[in-house]
Order: structure tokens, then sequence, then C-alpha cells
């Protein structure tokens, strides 16, 4: 039998317009149909909106765990229960990001994502793993464990990806010796080399980009700007971002990491074509306030949650976002001065296509998969649809 759901009196964020008072079929797993008037069907769980927003559900392509659990742990549990929580929070795929580690931990964690990918039905589609590290700049590590912190050896990089064909992304610095064959390596396998924790200059970042480092991983955090050496100035990885036109980043729209200022800086540059909203959250996303750790149960470091942001003990930088990713679409209302169909659209189709999952994902568009998502003016979550299937309401 045919599962079908209609939604109506919806305001429905379409790719290029919002079409009010609206309905939307879902078939299966799929949309089926869109109107600007009821359509008439029979045998349907029929879903009054009441005037909500439809979205297309939010894609977080750089996320480290949430609700007391990081994908360090080394368990398929962290998995899926971090992904059913960021689910309530208008999360319906994600990539999982690992940190730098020990070989063993990060291949035990690759088996684990291939375990809870096969069974999650409540959380996030676990779309497939973002690896941060281990190449980078040891003077960018920022809060990456500088004990595992090394350059791109190739076997080593043929090593990895022989554990599983889950890799979807992997961040390094381009600058570092054989980060150039690297990239040229997993971009040849249909994996998005990114640019991150890189001390570069833009003549090393130009080189990079034709080479395939096509993104920039959480802009200004960790990566440098203008600097000297020998008494000449040097544009860096931030001033590349806006200099290289096609080149996409991502960046950590928590109210804490960049200000108001920078905020409406990216949008104005970069526009909402090429900027991904990502929480970069730690196992605190969800939480209260407090003490956690960062990174693994075993080997992660201690940090203290407060005013939002995860911090070192010393309180001297920051140790990551506990953003959920409505708050991001929030914030860029509110702090960016954002419009509701651009800020939704850096959190749904723009994530899509950078990992090229656009054409099934990011938007509402008949025959892509049911990922929607209802909320109300403030961006507060009411329901969350996951190919097709309600995994948390408050309708």
């Amino acid at each position: 039998m045919t599962k079908r759901i209609k939604i109506n009196n919806a305001n429905i964020i379409m790719p290029y317009q919002i079409i009010h008072n609206g309905c939307i079929i879902i078939e299966d797993s799929n949309i089926a149909g869109i109107s600007h008037k009821d359509i008439n069907i029979e045998d349907c769980l029929l879903i009054d909106a009441k005037g909500l927003y439809v979205s297309p559900g939010f894609i977080d392509i750089h996320t480290h765990g949430g609700g007391g659990y990081d994908f360090m742990d080394g368990t398929a549990e962290a998995f899926i229960k971090a992904a059913e929580i960021h689910a309530i929070h208008g999360t319906t795929a994600m990539l999982p990001t690992t940190l730098t580690s020990t070989m063993d931990e990060l291949k035990n964690n690759m088996q684990k994502f291939k375990t809870a990918k096969a069974v999650n039905n409540r959380g996030a589609r676990l779309l497939g793993l973002h690896l941060e590290g281990p190449y980078f700049s040891m003077a960018q590590r920022g809060a990456q464990n500088m004990r595992y912190i090394k350059k791109p050896l190739m076997k080593e990089v043929e090593t990895i990806l022989s554990w599983s064909d889950d890799v979807v992304r992997w961040s390094a610095a381009p600058e570092i010796d054989g980060a150039l064959k690297f990239a040229r390596y997993i971009d040849s396998k249909g994996i998005l080399p990114s640019i991150a924790h890189s001390d570069a200059t833009y003549e090393q970042v130009q080189l990079a980009f034709e080479n395939g480092f096509r993104h920039i991983t959480h802009l200004y955090s960790a990566m440098s700007g203008i600097h000297r050496i020998n008494g000449y100035r040097y544009a860096g990885v931030i001033e590349s971002a806006y200099l290289i036109d096609e080149m996409t980043v991502e960046i950590i729209a928590d109210g804490s990491h960049l200000p108001s200022s920078l905020l409406k800086y990216v949008y104005k540059f970069k526009g909402a074509d090429h900027i991904a909203l990502v929480t970069d959250s730690m196992r605190a996303a969800g939480m209260p306030e407090g003490e956690s750790i960062l990174g693994s149960l075993q080997d992660g470091q201690k940090v203290i949650v407060e005013h939002g942001v995860a911090k070192l003990m010393d309180r001297s930088a920051f140790a990551g976002s506990v953003a959920t990713a409505e708050s991001l679409v929030r914030n860029m209302i509110n702090m960016a001065d954002v419009p509701l169909f651009d800020a939704v659209k850096m959190m749904t189709l723009t994530p899509a296509s950078i990992i090229n999952m656009d054409k099934v994902m990011g938007s509402i568009t008949v025959g892509k998969y049911a990922d929607l998502i209802l909320f109300n003016e403030n961006i507060d979550i009411k329901m969350t649809i996951i190919g097709g299937n309600i995994v948390y309401t408050q309708i």
C-alpha cells in the first residue's frame, strides 16, 4: 500500500519563490506533488500546516556530534543518537566529521559509521563521512590534536580509503608537502578536497584550487589572513575566499565564532549560492552548558561550554560550536539581515550542491527526497520529515 502524506495550508519555500497557502503531496519517500492550491487525494495522512513554513530539511556538512555523543567515540550508537538529536533541530542529512587521531581510532570510527548508517531510521540521514585532518598546518591546528598532525603520504591515503567507501569530503592544508597530489587523487575518487587549518598564501590557494580544492572549511577559523613574509604583505586563505569567485565556503553562524559584521561581509561578497552554514558542533550541542569533552571520551580534551560556545578550560580560545541548524538560520536573519529565502538556501540547496547531492535533496522539487521541516517565523522547528517519515513533531 502506498504511503501518502498531504501537507496543506503551508508557506512552501521553493527554489525560486515562496508559495503561500500551498500543498505538498508525499508518496513513499519522495515529493510527488506541489501546488498553489489544495490537491484532492484520498487515503493519505493530512497535516494542516496552519500557515507554518515548509522548507527543505537542513543539510549539515560539518558536524562532530551532539546530544552528549561525539563521532570519535568509537560506537555506532554515537552516530545514531547524535543524528536523532540534530533531527529534532531540523537537520535531515549530515556528514559526520572526524578529528585528528590514531589510524586505529580512525579505522574503527569509519567502520562504526557504516554500521550506524545501515540501521539509522529516526535521525538525520548519514550521507557519508567528512575527514577533518590529519594533514594540517601545525601553526593553524586550532583545537586539533597536534600529536596526530602530519603530511599526506599516498600509501597512507590509499589505506584509509580502503577502509570505507563512505568518505564524501576531506579537509587538509594545501600548502604542506604532498597536499596537491593528495587533492588530485581524492578528487579523482569523487571526494571533495577542502582547505582547512591552513597557513597558505593566496598564490598557494590559487594553485590548490587548480588541483581540486574547491571549498574552504569554517572560513575565518584556523586559517591565514594577510601576513608578512620578509617585510612583504601576502594575502592568505581568508582573502583567497573572496578573490576566487568559484570557491565555496562554509561558516559557523553560531553568533560566537563570527560577529554580525563578518556574517554580513561574507554574505555580501560570496552570496547564498557559495555559502554553506555548518554547525561544526561537538558533543555538547543540544545539551546544558558546563564541562564537556572535545573529541573521543578516551582521548579528547576537557572544555567548558558557556555563553553558547565551547572554550578551552583556560578560556583562551574557542574549542568548538554547540550550535544546532535552526539557530544558524535564525542568526543569519537576525544578525546579518539575510532574507529568509537566502538563509534557508545556505542550509539546504547550497550544501547539497557543494557535496554534489543536489539532484536528490536540498530543495522542494517533485522527485526529490521527502526531507522536509515545518517551522514558524522564529525558525522554531515544529516537525521533521525524513524520507516521508515523521521523526519529530510538535503539531
